[in-house]
């Protein structure tokens, strides 16, 4: 009865052991120009930072970080005050980061994550949005000063269409990436709430894997909470 009773728990610390190592996250990379410091990796609970992993770096630019990730969520990679922090999508396996100390986050190179490069795919594209839309707030003000009320319309009309154009891309990409965990994240970040039609459709096509996500989850906690709003 002993030997099955010891046969049974030593069972159970390797089941438990690898399954440990298979959710494992390494973040590993170089900081080019960092000689001495602490890095941290950190993700967001609630509205607060918290330092799952950190090292100290002395002499070396090299560092290894870890932490178990239950489904893919964004983490950061930070050095502390006067630094920004890096944000990236985490998940299992191994993630590389190569960055400059003086173009911490604008140097940073992520490669080892599906849906950080699905996210970059995205943002490429929002910044091409976000552009254009700084442009036509330039010509506003410019035909603000100039009183120009036709040419003011026609601006805001451009405005506004541009936007729409934004969030229905976001929507899109959102659904033709369903089985992945940026689709609701995206939804939760860059769809705006006041639309509960764009949301819930983002919602109805996330694969049942992606719905049991961290994001997928929340997001349906986000239409509940709204569509009870507007009963």
């Amino acid at each position: 009865m002993k030997k099955i009773l010891v046969i049974a728990v030593t069972f159970l610390v390797l089941f438990s052991c690898n399954k440990k190592d298979e959710n494992t996250m390494y973040v590993k990379g170089t900081i080019d120009g960092l000689k001495k410091g602490t890095l941290y990796l950190q993700k967001q609970i609630d509205s607060a930072f918290v330092s799952v992993d950190s090292i100290s770096i002395n002499g070396t630019s090299d560092f290894l970080l870890s932490d178990i990730v239950e489904s893919p969520e964004i983490y950061f990679l930070s050095l502390g005050k006067g630094y920004k922090n890096i944000p990236f999508f985490g998940e299992k396996d191994s993630i590389t980061i190569n960055t400059k100390l003086d173009k911490f986050e604008l140097k940073a190179e992520i490669t080892g994550s599906e849906n950080q490069d699905l996210w970059n795919k995205y943002t490429d594209i929002i910044k091409k949005f976000n552009n254009k839309n700084l442009d036509l707030i330039k010509e506003d003000f410019e035909m603000r000063k100039l009183g120009n009320q036709d040419s003011i319309k026609i601006v805001e009309s451009k405005r506004i269409r541009l936007l729409k154009t934004k969030s229905l891309y976001a929507v899109n990409f959102a659904i033709q990436n369903a089985n992945y965990e940026v689709a609701p994240y995206i939804a939760l970040t860059e769809v705006n709430r006041a639309n509960i039609q764009l949301l819930d459709t983002i919602n109805k096509s996330l694969t049942p894997a992606i719905k049991k996500s961290k994001y997928g989850k929340q997001l349906e906690e986000v239409l509940v909470e709204l569509k009870a709003a507007k009963q």
